[in-house]
C-alpha cells in the first residue's frame, strides 16, 4: 500500500481552513454588505482558487462528501480517505475558531445573536425551512457538487486543470439557492467546525448536514461509477 502524504493531508487541513475562513467568515462579518450572491460568490471563488492551489498536491476535496464520493468511484482508497475525512475536519475547526475570532473584534459582536455561519432547519433555518424540505436540497445539491467534482477531474478529462471552474461555479450556484434554506452545507466539514463552537441547535441539528450530505456524495459516486463512465470497449475515437 502506497503510503499517504502529509503534504497532500496538510493541503486538505489548510484548504478545508480557508474555505471555512473565506465562505463563513465571509457570511458572519460581511453578509449584510454583500448579500446571498455576495456569499455565495465568496465559498465559490475560494473553492475555485484552492482547485489550482492544492489540486494538484490532493485533489482538492477539502469536504468529506467529496470524498466519499470519490471513495465509492474508486479514485481514492479507503484508508486515504478516512485520513483525508479527519484533515477536513480539523481544517474547518481550525477555519471557524478564526472566523470567531475576528468578529469579536468587533465591538457588540455576539456569536449567540449574531451567529457563527452554522446550518439549521425549523427554527434555525434562515427562512424556516423544515427537515424533509432540508434534506432534500443537501441530498441533491451535494450530489450535484459531487457528480461535477468527479466528472471533471476524471483521469480522461483534458486539461485537468480547468476543473477549477465549473466546480468554483457549482458551488456557487448551490449557495445561491442554499443560503436560504439552511445557510448550505453540502459539506459535512463546513458545518461541523461552526456548529462545534457554537453549540445549541447548530450541534444538535449537525447530524442532518453530515447524513444527507453523505447520501448525496453516495448516489452521486454510484451514478458516475456505474452510470456515466464509459467503458474503454466503448470509447469513441
Amino acid at each position: 500500500m502506497k503510503s499517504i502524504s502529509v503534504s497532500a493531508l496538510a493541503a486538505e487541513g489548510l484548504g478545508t481552513a480557508l474555505l471555512v475562513i473565506f465562505g463563513v467568515g465571509t457570511a458572519v462579518i460581511a453578509g449584510d454588505t454583500v448579500g446571498t450572491p455576495g456569499i455565495a460568490l465568496a465559498f465559490g471563488l475560494t473553492l475555485l482558487a484552492l482547485v489550482y492551489a492544492i489540486g494538484p498536491i490532493s485533489g482538492c476535496h477539502i469536504n468529506p462528501a467529496v470524498t466519499i464520493g470519490a471513495l465509492i468511484a474508486r479514485a481514492i482508497t479507503p484508508i486515504k480517505a478516512v485520513f483525508y475525512i479527519v484533515a477536513q475536519a480539523v481544517g474547518a475547526l481550525i477555519g471557524a475558531l478564526i472566523v470567531l475570532f475576528v468578529a469579536s473584534g468587533r465591538p457588540g459582536y455576539d456569536m449567540a445573536a449574531d451567529g457563527l455561519g452554522t446550518n439549521g432547519f425549523g427554527s434555525a433555518s434562515p427562512g424556516g425551512y423544515g427537515l424533509a424540505s432540508v434534506a432534500v436540497f443537501e441530498t441533491i445539491a451535494t450530489g450535484l457538487l459531487v457528480l461535477v467534482v468527479l466528472a471533471t477531474t476524471a483521469p480522461t478529462v483534458h486539461p485537468v486543470v480547468a476543473a477549477g471552474i465549473p466546480i468554483g461555479l457549482t458551488l456557487t450556484v448551490v449557495h445561491l439557492l442554499g443560503i436560504g434554506i439552511d445557510s448550505t452545507s453540502v459539506n459535512p466539514a463546513r458545518s461541523l467546525g461552526p456548529a462545534l463552537l457554537a453549540g445549541g441547535p447548530a450541534l444538535s441539528q449537525l447530524w442532518v448536514f453530515v447524513v444527507f450530505p453523505v447520501l448525496g456524495a453516495v448516489v452521486a459516486g454510484v451514478i458516475h461509477r456505474f452510470v456515466l463512465t464509459v467503458p474503454a470497449s466503448e470509447k469513441t475515437v
